[in-house]
């Protein structure tokens, strides 16, 4: 009951936190929404009553409580766009003592090698290859999570996520940035329930310019010279439950749900208003003793427009497995980041080691 209070709460003081902010972008820092750990991916992202791992410190912080290991890592990579853009993570994970848990997580998401065709004519206009550089565009979050067990309810977790923000473009431009996460788990039974608000505060990314090295480019080809700017990322809740099954001995079934609530005004999602937006998504895991694992998922239900004006509506299925050995688990995930029209899947793996 209380945790039905909680999240009532939540989903009325939030949209008060962007009050004042509609000249934020809609879409910001959203390296952080593709999510980590192949595990996760393979069931369309559906972590947060779920997750229970060092992975946790991502998703749901509360969920950080239930590593029975006094040490746990992981490390993930990936690549999009046909290998252009890599994506990285690793964490770490620890108890304080009997009651709470601290991680340590890092995510960098970047192009690398992109070229700096500045100089390519050289001062007698003719085309010198000697004078292309390269610079990478790159983000980076690093993020730091407490985790308590909450006397006053059975069950009831809680966690928090401090997070700085690092984004670069070469030595073009760069930006740091600041924001917090909330979240709670609470367990009955078969069942696990799951709140977290991220970005509670807003986040705020500040833009510094070097235009001394692009200035006179821009004056030539017409374009507007950047100038420093404070982006403010705004906040998100995301609710999900998850129900376990066992089917005789050896084989258990895990089914889970979320729902990304956004007060940013009308998403491309399956619910949308002016002010609100619900963005659901489900995932199942199927396990034999817990060593070999089957997982899918689907969501990311948008509505597109054709060439003929006419609309249609997709849904992204997701798909994974995993497989648990000694003190590792090594998981794999067939999945994307929303370009279902060109069939851009990308394959995931990730590793996770656990040591007493």
């Amino acid at each position: 009951m209380r945790f039905t209070i909680l999240f009532c709460l939540l989903t009325c003081l939030l949209p008060g936190f962007v009050t004042g902010q509609t000249r934020a972008p809609k879409y910001s820092n959203e390296f952080l929404s593709i999510g980590v750990g192949a595990r996760a991916l393979g069931m369309s992202r559906t972590q947060v009553a779920l997750a229970n791992d060092v992975t946790a410190g991502y998703w749901n912080p509360a969920g950080l409580l239930d590593i029975k290991n006094k040490y746990e890592f992981s490390l993930m990579h990936s690549e999009y766009f046909a290998g252009i853009a890599k994506y990285d993570y690793a964490a770490f994970a620890t108890p304080v003592d009997s009651l709470s848990h601290i991680a340590v997580s890092v995510i960098r998401f970047g192009v690398d090698d992109i070229p700096d065709t500045r100089f390519l004519y050289d001062a007698n206009g003719a085309i010198n290859y000697d004078n292309i550089t390269f610079f990478s565009a790159a983000d980076y979050a690093f993020i730091f999570s407490y985790a308590r067990r909450l006397p006053f309810i059975k069950g009831l977790k809680a966690g928090a996520n401090f997070k700085v923000i690092h984004r670069n473009v070469g030595s073009f431009a760069n930006a740091w940035g600041f924001g917090l996460d909330a979240g709670a788990q609470l367990e009955r039974k078969n069942w696990r329930f799951g709140i977290m608000a991220r970005d509670i505060t807003s986040t705020f990314n500040a833009w510094s310019h070097n235009t001394t090295l692009v200035y006179d480019t821009y004056v030539k080809t017409g374009n507007e010279i950047p100038q420093n700017s404070i982006e403010v990322t705004l906040p998100k809740l995301i609710a999900g439950v998850a129900r376990s099954f066992t089917i005789k001995d050896k084989v258990g079934i895990l089914a889970t749900a979320d729902l990304d609530v956004t007060f940013d005004g009308m998403r491309n999602v399956l619910v949308r208003s002016g002010t609100i937006s619900i963005d659901p998504h489900i995932g199942l895991e199927v396990n034999y003793e817990k060593l070999v694992f089957l997982r899918m998922g689907a969501g990311n239900v948008q509505r597109i427009k054709d060439f003929d004006s006419t609309y249609h509506t997709t849904l992204q299925p997701d798909f994974g497995v995993g497989f648990r050995v000694n003190k590792f688990t090594i998981d794999y995930a067939l999945t994307d980041i929303g370009d279902r029209a060109e069939a851009l899947y990308s394959h995931v793996f990730s590793v996770k080691a656990s040591f007493k």
